[in-house]
């Protein structure tokens, strides 16, 4: 792999609260695309705005993080709705960040959904199949990252629609190729962290919980800026890539 994304979530505070580390200003500078909370599990307004504005300052490329309606649990609690009420949820957040987005002469380059909405998008026949159906007839431009080989990666493949495959960086893997979900997240080796970035990138494998390896795709480096020690990870990551003369660019820029 000579090219790669290297995405963050970013905009995760609201009002006067933020999450995490607060280190969204020195992230960005490193990242190649900002996954942005659009309101429901964080992300006010005018947070919001202040992230689209950053990362015109630094060249990143702009997407919508949706999260179900779940601000005191930071939309990592899986919520009771219908299809059709989830994905109402989605565009309404997609659509409330490309108005934000317009201002600073930017265009969204992606969604993806966030924490408990994301592995449930993952893995639900019915909200996968709803969700690119509306998104295609809205924005066929509008890429969706996902888990390669998680249903809503299936469908976006057969119906034609633009999907980027994601590898987490901070999240433990299990042999079925999914991530390890968890609330909280302890702190994390930077090294290891860049390490295991790095062994993907070039060897295509990733250790399991059950100390097994398996096989990896993917097109875009996840780190989360609410991990513990965020910052370090990014940072260690971004100077492994550099030293083995992999390139970190957004989808829409390579």
């Amino acid at each position: 792999m000579r090219l790669v994304d290297l995405n963050s979530d970013m905009g995760e505070g609201f009002g006067p609260w933020t999450i995490g580390d607060g280190v969204d200003e020195h992230i960005m500078p490193l990242i190649s695309s900002a996954n942005i909370a659009t309101g429901f599990h964080a992300g006010d307004p005018t947070t919001m705005a202040q992230t689209v504005k950053m990362a015109a300052q630094h060249g990143v490329s702009i997407g919508a993080h949706p999260g179900f309606r779940d601000l005191v649990g930071f939309g990592r609690r899986h919520m009771i709705a219908s299809a059709d009420e989830l994905v109402n949820d989605i565009l309404y957040q997609v659509g409330a960040l490309r108005e934000i987005a317009k201002l600073h002469g930017l265009t969204l380059q992606h969604v993806k959904p966030h924490g408990a909405l994301y592995m449930h998008v993952a893995s639900n026949d019915e909200i996968a199949e709803l969700l690119v159906e509306k998104l295609h007839a809205l924005s066929p431009e509008l890429m969706l990252y996902a888990m390669h080989g998680s249903n809503v990666h299936k469908v976006a493949k057969r119906v034609g629609h633009p999907v980027i495959c994601e590898f987490y960086a901070d999240r433990d893997y299990d042999l079925s190729g999914s991530i390890v979900f968890t609330r909280r997240v302890g702190a994390l080796d930077p090294e290891q962290v860049a390490q295991k970035v790095l062994r993907a990138c070039q060897e295509g494998k990733v250790r399991t919980v059950e100390g097994e390896d398996i096989p990896i795709e993917f097109d875009s480096i996840c780190i989360h800026s609410d991990t513990p020690g965020a910052l370090a990870l990014v940072e260690a990551t971004y100077k492994a890539l550099h030293e083995a003369e992999i390139d970190i660019r957004s989808p829409s820029q390579s």
